[in-house]
């Protein structure tokens, strides 16, 4: 399932980062790593999607949503 299908006050689990190397690089600098636990906090469409990860609140860019696969915990 992809994060920006995941609803909220669910919480997860990132099985798969996909894209090129550059977003990867980004995307695990702010603390999203495969692996890593976090909780959907909100989720609107049109709206960049929010999780509550390692203990941070991170907006995420829906278009990277589309590409970060996760799965329910």
């Amino acid at each position: 399932m992809k994060l920006s299908d995941f609803k909220p006050d669910l919480q997860g689990r990132v099985k798969s980062i996909a894209g090129d190397v550059h977003f990867a690089k980004r995307i695990t600098s702010i603390g999203i790593t495969e692996g890593s636990h976090f909780q959907m906090v909100r989720n609107d469409a049109k709206m960049p999607v929010l999780i509550y990860c390692r203990e941070t609140l991170i907006a995420v860019n829906r278009d990277y949503a589309e590409i970060i696969e996760v799965e329910a915990v």
